[in-house]
């Protein structure tokens, strides 16, 4: 197992952490209750500490799982969850993102509520709200800080600059992103940024939504939100040159006797000793993959293959209007 602290808070947790979101929402149906607890408690056993949920996934159902999964168990577990979108409570649909202080109260008390605990270990600002300065949104998450309601800042799909600024009013712990072999664009700024203000980053989609696991084919397609227009990635034409490259991504893996997706993650671990990920998974087998990247070793040649397939992806990580909430 590979620990690493988060950001300079003494938080120490696995590299290999568990994203939370698919087992409530967008990667097909919610997961059954009673499986899902399962999954999580066996997660703990198998040395998984990390585990990263939001407010808006299922709409508070994701937390409400968490509560109840980790009933007794809360010394054992670092919870991240997230505040900013607003969705409405009949349709689901996004309405909006709020970084005000009103807001980051009314949110942190539903999910310490749904959470079933008193504190919250990582407290992100989920996407950045353009309306108002970072100041503002950083400055009530501190006095929740001084409160004990959240030990530590994040932020999520922010810009260098906007971290810069946000550590200025109180330390930012993690930045959490998307990173994997086919997105790279924080490279430029925030990598170097979080290096400056001593935070972590946080990968999201470690596995590119799956692709880089090697599962799917032109006959296996995901059916779910990656089969709409908001991941241009899995279009009709970019999803085909895609997993091109991920055969490239098979071959060092079949070569090492492993499965692609730890060679994934374990290029994501290589990238740099304050990076985290947080793969999703519903499935036991899947998370039991998923931690065996830690044991592997990848050659400076192995790397420089995987740093160049980056280039040659088709498609933005998301649509237009996703990508007008990142790097804010």
């Amino acid at each position: 197992m590979i620990t690493r602290e988060i950001g300079q808070t003494g938080i120490s947790v696995n590299a290999i952490g568990l994203g939370c979101m698919g087992l409530s929402e967008f990667y097909g149906p919610a997961t059954e209750k009673s499986e899902a607890i399962g999954l999580l408690h066996k997660a703990i056993d198998l040395g998984v500490n990390h585990f990263d949920t939001a407010e808006m996934y299922g709409m508070g159902a994701n937390e409400a799982l968490l509560g109840e999964a980790f009933a007794g168990k809360r010394d054992k577990v670092v919870i991240a969850t997230k505040f900013g979108p607003l969705r409405d409570k009949s349709t689901g649909e996004f309405v909006g993102i709020d970084g005000s202080e009103a807001n980051a109260r009314r949110a942190v008390e539903e999910s310490l509520s749904l959470l079933k605990t008193d504190y919250i270990d990582l407290y992100y600002m989920h996407r950045m709200d353009q309306s108002r300065p970072i100041e503002e949104t950083v400055g009530a998450m501190a006095k929740l800080v001084e409160e004990g309601k959240i030990r530590a800042i994040g932020l999520s799909e922010a810009s260098a600059e906007t971290l810069k600024r946000a550590s200025a009013v109180h330390p930012i712990a993690a930045l959490q992103s998307e990173y994997s072999i086919f997105s790279r664009d924080i490279e430029a700024a925030q990598l170097p940024t979080l290096n400056e203000i001593g935070a972590s980053l946080v990968a999201y989609s470690p596995l590119g939504r799956g692709m880089l696991t090697g599962r799917f084919t032109a006959e296996n397609r995901p059916a779910d939100f990656r089969s709409g227009d908001y991941q241009p990635r899995f279009a009709d034409g970019a999803y085909e040159a895609n997993l091109a490259l991920v055969e490239e991504i098979k071959s060092i893996a079949d070569g090492l006797k492993v499965e692609a997706a730890q060679i994934a993650l374990r290029w994501v671990l290589n990238r740099g000793d304050n990076i985290l990920t947080i793969p999703g998974t519903t499935k036991l087998a899947n998370l039991q993959v998923n931690l065996g990247s830690g044991e592997i070793e990848l050659s400076d040649a192995q790397m420089a293959t995987l740093n160049a397939l980056a280039d040659k992806v088709q498609g933005a990580r998301y649509n237009e209007q996703g990508m007008a909430s990142i790097d804010a």
